[in-house]
């Protein structure tokens, strides 16, 4: 029995061009080249091991070789045909190039291609690995390469392409084979488990075919191996024990805990992997690929996430929810990042570890696009405080309390009760380290101490005691027929951009109409303003469809830099002291333990310029502080 067994890598290796998987853009050239009688005079296969070259390269003989040939569509159990599959055909001569790879070699091939074919058509030279050949062997090589006899054909074959001379190179026609996708491996490996009897999961034939990176003989030898060890029956825990492998549910499961910024899981997933002899490097790569189709899921849905189980891929949908794409691109770099420290580092686990906290910092970090949408949802919105536990930030408060003692009149001064509950409250200081506080405890129960008393004495605390103020009503942008082009257009849709966003106002006053036609709308900026397009690029969706519920039909909305728009003067602000009072309106004053007198009031200004995240936006965007 042994005497006849065959490895699944021989037993099912490609016998025609149909059988050849996952190479459809060389075996459609090959047939085309065969049936137009368009042979060239040398081939070269380029491609990682296992993916079909020296198969391809006994087909082509094969087909060459044929009776009644060349035809793409031979008979694979024709003597001849079966011959040149054996390696035993008098006509295609196969040489192992790294250990024929001297002149004195080369000569000997150049003697013996003056010999007519046997039985078939073509005298077929095969050379594999044929990068290992020395420079005088290829330079002796060359002439016959170039001008061989008409029954003479040459077939190379290598791996690293980049060793061979360009002048050999110039002389063949390259085919790239391919790393086989991992569905098709998986696939075949079903397949073949059909054919011999096997049980073998869809779970594991995916493990199998991820573990073989893209190489077929790869996949069908760990296929050999695990029936050797499982026997009949073959499931995915078996290939993970036999080869290491990380299960895809076990990966999408650590990132789940890194999304959902939960440190004490992530890092006992992390020991429980080392502990149980997995490589950490490959559990580290699993991971970024995991995150990349994280990533793939968010941008594109409909791409799906990758090659992986259905349970598997609706987890990373679900994951796509928990995170922004700029988020995850910047943890990936996190990770690519500690990838790299992880090769050279001989504690492995270390920075592992390091590298998941640091990706759980990132995802949990606010960043320069949350700061911006706040800052822009605070200047055109005057929402009441919510009920209920809210959490807000220090300077939120701050801003609130502010705002309103600069809008109320002298006279709301009388409201005494109201301050002094407010001043109750225990928010944290000035130099306390929790900058947010929940409008509950002492906070809530003075806003109720205050409803209480109103309730107690209404008369007292009757608003009618207090002059109201009316808030100023900005009137909508009145909306046209969607009727206007050109710059009437632009002129419309900026109006009520700066409405909706006023922050975007420099932006949109520095861009000017540069054309409108066959479904486009292009603005543009002079060339010295350019960082304004870098900034109003990231609305670009907003802005096309304010832009086309003013234009006839809908635009695709274009942002250049042309040399034709003027640049747009803008006026720097210059420092101004500030008043301590207006006529009619208190200025609130931020009070800072540590400074008395005049520096009061200045304080706050210089604490707005030196605020790390105001100098951060300011040189990240290339802005300067102006008024239009």
């Amino acid at each position: 029995m042994s005497a006849t067994y065959q490895v699944f890598a021989r037993k099912y290796r490609p016998r025609t061009f149909n059988d050849v998987l996952g190479q459809d853009h060389v075996v459609q050239t090959l047939r085309n080249a065969i049936t137009q009688d368009r042979i060239a005079q040398a081939y070269l296969f380029v491609g990682p091991r296992g993916t079909g070259k020296t198969s391809t390269a006994r087909i082509l003989a094969k087909a060459l070789n044929s009776p009644g040939g060349p035809s793409a569509d031979f008979d694979p159990d024709d003597p001849i045909c079966k011959e040149i599959g054996e390696g035993n055909s008098l006509d295609v001569l196969e040489i192992d190039g790294a250990s024929n790879n001297g002149v004195d070699h080369v000569r000997d091939l150049r003697e013996t291609v003056q010999f007519a074919p046997s039985s078939g058509k073509y005298r077929i030279y095969y050379i594999d690995e044929v990068h290992m050949l020395s420079t005088a062997a290829f330079n002796a090589l060359l002439k016959t390469l170039e001008e061989p006899p008409p029954h003479v054909k040459f077939i190379f074959a290598t791996t690293e392409p980049q060793k061979i001379l360009p002048t050999i190179i110039s002389r063949c026609q390259r085919f790239d084979l391919r790393r086989i996708p991992t569905n098709i491996i998986a696939e075949h490996l079903l397949h073949i488990a059909k054919v011999e009897g096997l049980e073998l999961s869809e779970a594991a034939a995916y493990s199998i075919a991820k573990g073989s990176e893209g190489g077929m003989r790869d996949a069908q030898s760990m296929l050999d191996q695990l029936v050797a060890f499982c026997g009949g029956k073959i499931e995915e825990s078996d290939v993970l024990n036999i080869f290491g492998f990380n299960s895809d549910e076990a990966i999408a499961d650590l990132g789940g805990m890194i999304l959902r910024r939960d440190n004490s899981a992530a890092l006992d997933c992390v020991h429980g992997h080392a502990e149980s002899g997995k490589d950490l490097s490959r559990l580290f790569a699993d991971l970024i690929g995991h995150f990349r189709n994280v990533l793939v899921m968010k941008v594109d849905p409909k791409a799906g996430g990758g090659d992986v189980p259905a349970e598997v891929r609706e987890s990373i949908r679900e994951q796509a929810t928990l995170i922004d794409t700029q988020r995850i691109l910047k943890l990936i770099d996190l990770l690519a990042e500690t990838d790299a420290r992880m090769k050279w580092a001989a504690n492995k686990k270390l920075h592992f570890e390091i590298g998941v906290i640091k990706a759980i910092q990132a995802v949990s970090e606010p960043n320069l696009d949350d700061v911006i949408a706040l800052v822009s949802a605070a200047a055109t919105s005057a929402e009441q405080l919510p009920g209920g536990d809210v959490v807000v930030s220090r300077a939120e408060v701050a801003s609130v309390a502010s705002a309103r003692a600069t809008a109320a009149p002298v006279a709301a001064r009388e409201e005494v009760a109201v301050k002094a509950d407010v001043e109750a409250a225990e928010l944290p200081s000035a130099d306390s380290d929790d900058s947010e506080t929940h409008l509950g405890g002492s906070l809530m129960d003075s806003f109720k101490n205050f409803e209480a008393k109103r309730a107690a004495a209404p008369e007292e605390m009757a608003p009618a005691a207090i002059p109201a103020v009316e808030p100023v009503e900005v009137a909508p942008t009145p909306r046209s027929a969607g009727n206007l082009e050109g710059p009437a257009l632009w002129e419309a849709a900026r109006a009520a951009l700066i409405e909706v966003r006023p922050l975007f106002e420099t932006w949109l006053s520095a861009a000017a109409f540069v054309s409108h036609g066959d479904g486009r709308f292009v603005i543009g900026f002079s060339p010295a303003q350019r960082f304004f397009r870098e900034s109003l690029s990231r609305y670009e969706k907003d802005i096309e469809e304010q832009i086309s519920a003013f234009a006839p039909a809908p635009v695709r909305l274009v942002i250049e830099i042309s040399d034709e728009v003027e640049p747009v003067a803008l006026v720097e602000i210059e420092d101004e002291e500030p008043e301590p009072s207006v006529e009619g309106v208190v200025v609130p004053v931020i009070e800072y333990p540590e400074l008395s007198g005049p520096e009061l009031l200045t304080a706050p200004v210089e604490d707005f310029k030196n605020d790390p995240l105001i100098k951060e936006a300011l040189q990240t965007f290339e802005a300067r502080v102006i008024k239009s």
